[in-house]
């Protein structure tokens, strides 16, 4: 048995990167296809093109989290020494913002369902409030796993390298 989970670690270890990228790609990519599917077929007393605002602002977070390296800015050896325009501390404020901004979309879609499609009298659907909260957590998910799936660390890659080649 511990052979096993030895081997999928193995493997995990060595084609991180890749997998982690695959998995946010696919997450962004199906994000925005519910989106505009919703923006295309939903009724347009249902659906508003203002919701678009929320989603590019849920994208833009990603890029934010995405734009910076934790390896090269957040975990730098001398804290006196700015590694970037920014330096450590603004990098640090930066990926703050970011999170900040992720979490507020969230939040925010979850908002517009409940005050936008559940309190609603008379007849009409919810799936377009639904599908802005599952666009807005797959951007979310997707950024979690771009920014902190992948390892950075040279030394960890080219061990693995070192490790495949043995095998």
């Amino acid at each position: 048995m511990c052979g096993c989970f030895g081997r999928i670690a193995n493997i995990w270890n060595r084609k991180r990167n890749g997998i982690s990228s695959i998995v946010a790609g696919a997450l962004f990519f199906s994000a925005w296809w519910i989106v505009l599917d919703t923006a295309i077929v939903a009724d347009k007393k249902d659906w508003t093109n203002d919701y678009f605002i929320l989603t590019v602002a849920s994208t833009v977070s990603m890029v934010m989290l995405n734009a910076v390296s934790l390896t090269s800015q957040i975990r730098a050896r001398n804290l006196e020494e700015p590694q970037s325009v920014l330096g450590v501390k603004g990098t640090a404020l930066w990926l703050l913002i970011a999170s900040i901004l992720s979490v507020l979309c969230v939040f925010a879609s979850y908002w517009l369902l409940i005050a936008g499609y559940i309190f609603i009298v008379g007849e009409h659907v919810l799936w377009p409030g639904v599908t802005l909260i599952s666009h807005n957590l797959m951007i979310a998910l997707s950024s979690l796993f771009c920014k902190f799936g992948r390892i950075e660390d040279l030394t960890v890659i080219e061990n693995s390298d070192l490790m495949e080649i043995q095998d």
